[in-house]
């Protein structure tokens, strides 16, 4: 077991990047220098090998070495939730088990998915999953997999082991739905970068987001002005969030331009595995130019990667 209770997995928590060196094999180095950099950042915890982990693209040992790497560079010093989702039910299991041998302190998974599985079926995958270990699960409501509907969701609360929700749709009334019809106590993560102060404002517990990776400092702002009601900070960060993360889009994966944001920094964040592009040197070199512009537009100061071009 881990060292931290599920109900301390609040904040700011990214959506953590694998590390992979150019012949797409997990750099350990990177690795443990990333999340060195995140913890010292101030994050609240790590949720791992998710999306923007690649974890559909790495096989189960990979996605065991990526955990057990992260919680022993960790040490305990913040909460960490392991992304255990796969098609299969038994893989799923099979690395809750390992979350929870190595010292997770939750796990979360996205619905199973590619064949439409109705409603019954997805109940017993998170039943199944929750039921094979001790650790708390966070239920992953996101479009790729296909959202969740309120009966779905509330019959997943009535599972003893589930805990909570990160929700990335952006119907963010739901959250409010959710706490009301649920609990306060059922844990709501809101999972959209582009709309965190909506989701905290809705009643989040927390945020976990992709971009905190390479500019955690704006989100720890963002979640800060909304704890001290300062309404108007809060909307002028988030739209400076916004300008970045749209901008960021553009690129063919934006994971590979966060990893190349990062190693701009000096922070080795490595490269993306195929199918997902990394970018050439001269789309590189014509990125950062584009980051340059969208600091002098919109006069934004205070995003560590933005203020050292």
């Amino acid at each position: 077991m881990g060292n931290f209770d599920i109900k301390d997995f609040k904040g700011v928590i990214p959506a953590v990047l694998t590390v992979f060196d150019k012949n797409e094999n997990i750099d350990e180095v990177g690795m443990r220098q990333l999340i060195s950099y995140l913890i010292e950042k101030g994050v609240d915890g790590l949720y791992l090998t998710g999306s923007t982990g690649e974890g559909f693209i790495m096989d189960s040992e990979e996605r065991k070495r990526v955990v057990e790497i992260v919680i022993d560079e960790a040490s305990g010093r913040v909460p960490i939730v392991v992304h255990v989702g796969a098609i299969g039910t038994k893989i799923s299991i099979d690395l809750a088990k390992h979350a929870e041998a190595v010292g997770a302190d939750g796990i979360s998974s996205v619905p199973p998915f590619y064949w439409k599985f109705n409603e019954n079926q997805i109940v017993k995958y998170y039943e199944d999953i929750a039921n094979s270990c001790n650790l708390p699960m966070i239920v992953y409501n996101v479009p790729l997999a296909g959202l969740l509907g309120m009966n779905v969701i509330k019959r997943l609360a009535s599972i003893d082991n589930v805990k909570g929700i990160k929700y990335t749709g952006m119907s963010h009334y739901e959250i409010t739905q959710i706490k009301d019809e649920i609990g306060k106590d059922f844990l709501v993560y809101s999972g959209c970068d582009e709309m965190a102060m909506s989701g905290l404002l809705a009643g989040a517990d927390g945020i976990i987001g992709s971009f905190y990776n390479i500019m955690p400092e704006l989100f720890i702002n963002i979640y800060n002005a909304i704890s001290e009601k300062d309404i108007e900070k809060a909307q002028r960060l988030q739209r400076q969030a916004v300008e970045i993360i749209l901008y960021s889009l553009k690129v063919p994966s934006f994971y590979a331009g966060m990893k190349a944001v990062l190693r701009w920094r000096g922070i080795n964040a490595g490269y993306c595995r195929r199918p997902f592009e990394n970018l050439t040197e001269e789309e590189e070199k014509e990125f950062k130019e584009g980051y340059k512009r969208i600091k002098e537009t919109y006069k934004i100061t205070g995003v560590e990667f933005l203020d050292e071009l």
